[in-house]
């Protein structure tokens, strides 16, 4: 989906690319808990939660 979410957070936890451990690039982030915050979060599980039942693996939490 091309929707932006604006919502305020904090980055969690950076994972760099070349990271030791062949560990895969990416972010955390932690939504606060306004009702933008559970907007973007039910949306966002919404998406990722079409993708569950893929022979792709993921690292999402």
């Amino acid at each position: 989906e091309g929707d932006r979410l604006p919502v305020a957070g904090r980055v969690a936890w950076i994972t760099p690319a070349g990271a030791q451990g062949n560990r895969v690039a990416g972010i955390g982030v932690q939504f606060n808990e306004s009702t933008d915050g559970e907007v973007a979060r039910t949306k966002i599980e919404s998406i990722l939660a079409g993708i569950l039942g893929q022979e792709r693996p993921t690292h999402t939490m």
